[in-house]
């Protein structure tokens, strides 16, 4: 039909804004995207969501056709209704070559959809970030420009603590990205509503993350908007196998001293104290300043923790490493 004498208006739509070419790129149909582009398709022509056939190819991921619209001189950084530039849908769903060919076409990585996400962003958000994805960002040198339009994108830090769609196999992809934000100068103590990194990734019982948020530096004592520590969520929210030394390292990191109880403290009334006997050792996770102290009492033989708080006239302190900052 293409090649007949009769003209053909080869850019009619659908209902939903879909021409011809829309529906090639879609398909890969390299031979027919070729073909439509020699008969004078609008290689940049604009579906009802505002995306274009370069969207599609790079959604499907399919290298040839990209090329052949590249060719054309299809727009890399135009944006769809929603905000989204191709690279946003490559890199969302993990595709190597496409994502390299669009970044060597100049395809801007800071550019933010209406969500305020980057290409990155939708790349860690579903779980599509390998070790090799970081590589095609550090090669091209986007990493600075990348953590400027990141910078006040603490959600997406904590997107990686959380449970990935399974199956995945970007576990430690997701420990190397962290540890690269982290080498670049994020500010990994920054807050939303649930917290810091370090709350989700306890949660969610990351524990490598866990272990390698502590050893930067995260503050451990920080507390979200339900005054919670991540300690604390550990505590109450989870009870996996990993949440037992995720608790641990937490306690190691929390703790400025122990004591021991000299007398027995038991109060039925209050749910929120810690019932101890002479003998028990407490480690210390909070020192109020009207005497009125948060501890917690591992038992060795079940694995378990109690945490609660205690008069701290009734203990004698028998380690001690750093100070606690007073709590009022």
């Amino acid at each position: 039909l293409l090649g007949s004498a009769k003209r053909v208006n080869v850019n009619v739509q659908d209902t939903d804004g879909l021409s011809a070419l829309h529906h090639a790129a879609l398909n890969g149909n390299l031979e027919l995207i070729s073909l439509l582009l020699e008969s004078q398709a609008a290689v940049d022509i604009r579906d009802e969501k505002g995306m274009r056939p370069l969207h599609y190819a790079a959604w499907q991921g399919k290298a040839e056709p990209m090329k052949v619209l590249l060719k054309a001189g299809s727009s890399v950084n135009g944006q769809s209704d929603e905000g989204q530039i191709p690279l946003h849908l490559s890199a969302q769903h993990g595709h190597y070559d496409v994502s390299e060919m669009l970044l060597q076409h100049q395809s801007n990585p800071c550019i933010v959809d209406n969500a305020g996400k980057t290409p990155l962003d939708l790349a860690c958000e579903f779980g599509r970030v390998g070790v090799w994805l970081l590589r095609l960002f550090s090669c091209y040198s986007v990493v600075t420009c990348v953590l400027r339009c990141w910078s006040p994108n603490l959600e997406t830090l904590q997107t990686l603590m959380a449970p990935l769609p399974a199956p995945t196999t970007a576990k430690n992809g997701h420990i190397d990205i962290i540890r690269l934000l982290i080498q670049s100068g994020i500010d990994i103590n920054r807050q939303t509503k649930a917290g810091t990194a370090l709350h989700e990734a306890a949660l969610c019982g990351k524990t490598e993350a866990v272990r390698l948020l502590l050893d930067s530096g995260i503050n451990a004592a920080v507390r979200n908007t339900y005054s919670q520590t991540a300690l604390d969520i550990v505590y109450q929210f989870s009870a996996t196998q990993a949440s037992k030394e995720i608790k641990q390292l937490l306690r190691d990191a929390s703790a400025a001293l122990q004591v021991r109880a000299v007398k027995d403290y038991c109060n039925n009334y209050d749910l929120t104290s810690l019932n101890i006997k002479a003998g028990d050792v407490i480690t210390v996770l909070e020192q109020h300043v009207d005497g009125r102290w948060k501890g917690c009492i591992h038992d060795n033989r079940t694995g378990n923790d109690r945490v609660g708080y205690f008069p701290s006239t009734l203990v004698e302190v028998i380690s001690k490493r750093t100070e606690l900052p007073a709590v009022h």
